[in-house]
């Protein structure tokens, strides 16, 4: 019976870290959409986003499933919970990539994002995407050492999320208030996606360790 159990968790375990490359992808997609103007692909980001709505789903199921009847304990139940929480924060990391892919559609056939700042969207979109990648990569290792490693990462987009909001108010800033508060939204769909990928880690530690690693998250 609890063979059968942990085949379950591991199950649920491939599912997440297979939502979290899903929320990669979509963010290198919507960046490069936003970057270009690439109306196709910012459709694509969207329309691809239902399936992470289906997989939360299926996951939050699952684990209910488990909790009803196998009452697990310890650092199993910690783990079940941890898959319940995990799922809606990656869920929400593909709802961030998609904001970013409707910023381009609302843009076009308009660049939303001018010259100037393109390299600060493209190594926010690189970053983003990297931290996904690595919450998979902790899920699927069942590894609990990667929440102060992403935590310092995510000092990095806050730095270039302040950045751009630094240069969009600043006195020297050409391109009026619209395109301000068009950028404004997009840099933080990025803070927040990074913030997604930090809560995801931490989780993962306290299913590890039964101890949240306390750092102000």
């Amino acid at each position: 019976m609890r063979e059968t159990f942990h085949d379950e968790l591991a199950q649920l375990g491939a599912i997440l870290a297979d939502m979290c490359a899903q929320a990669a992808e979509a963010m290198r997609q919507a960046t490069q959409a936003l970057l270009t103007a690439d109306l196709d692909l910012a459709e694509q980001v969207l329309s691809a986003d239902a399936e992470l709505d289906a997989q939360r789903g299926r996951c939050e199921s699952e684990a209910y499933s488990l909790l009803a009847l196998q009452a697990p304990v310890a650092t199993d139940l910690r783990t079940v919970l941890a898959v319940i929480y995990c799922a809606e924060k990656i869920e929400r990391m593909g709802d961030l990539a998609a904001h970013v892919a409707d910023t381009a559609r609302y843009s076009h056939p308009e660049h939303a994002v001018p010259a100037e700042l393109k390299p600060v969207f493209s190594e926010l979109g690189a970053i983003a995407a990297q931290m996904a990648c690595r919450v998979a990569e902790l899920i699927r290792a069942t590894s609990n050492d990667g929440f102060a490693e992403l935590a310092d990462t995510d000092q990095t987009v806050d730095a270039l999320h302040a950045q751009v909001l630094a240069t969009i108010t600043g006195d020297r800033w050409p391109h009026g208030p619209r395109p301000a508060a068009t950028l404004a939204l997009a840099t933080r769909f990025y803070e927040r996606f990074a913030d997604q990928a930090v809560s995801v880690a931490k989780r993962l530690e306290f299913a590890h360790t039964g101890a949240l690693p306390d750092n102000g998250r």
